[in-house]
């Protein structure tokens, strides 16, 4: 098993809440955004669809289980939509919000503070 990597992205103020940076590391494009909660996330920037640069997307939330008529929205500032078409992640886990067939799930990288900056781990 190759032995885990970890990368200095930048300054947690490089990172604004709601938006993703897209870095490069070691060939990979990574985007990494903080949350509302002030976690970060880094997120491998390709959709499990159809490869779509997942991170040029939108963080926003999403509707919520509701009553025949009734219209909620909640989890503002956890779910990514890709660019493409549309599909939802969310960004706590990763997983696919509606699975219309075979679930799929972003490639998310662990990613801390460390003395002010932003680190991803490969």
């Amino acid at each position: 098993m190759a032995e885990k990597k970890q990368i200095t992205a930048g300054p947690v103020s490089d990172f604004p809440i709601g938006k993703f940076k897209i870095i490069d590391i070691d060939g990979r494009e990574i985007g990494i955004t903080q949350l509302k909660n002030g976690e970060f996330r880094a997120v491998r920037n390709v959709c499990p669809h159809k490869g779509a640069p997942v991170c040029r997307g939108t963080i926003g939330g999403t509707t919520l289980p509701s009553a025949v008529g009734e219209l909620i929205y909640g989890r503002d500032g956890e779910v990514l939509a890709c660019p493409w078409h549309g599909f939802e992640f969310d960004l706590l886990t990763g997983d696919e919000l509606i699975r219309a067939g075979r679930p799929t799930k972003l490639l998310m990288y662990p990613a801390a503070v460390e003395n002010g900056n932003v680190v991803v781990t490969l």
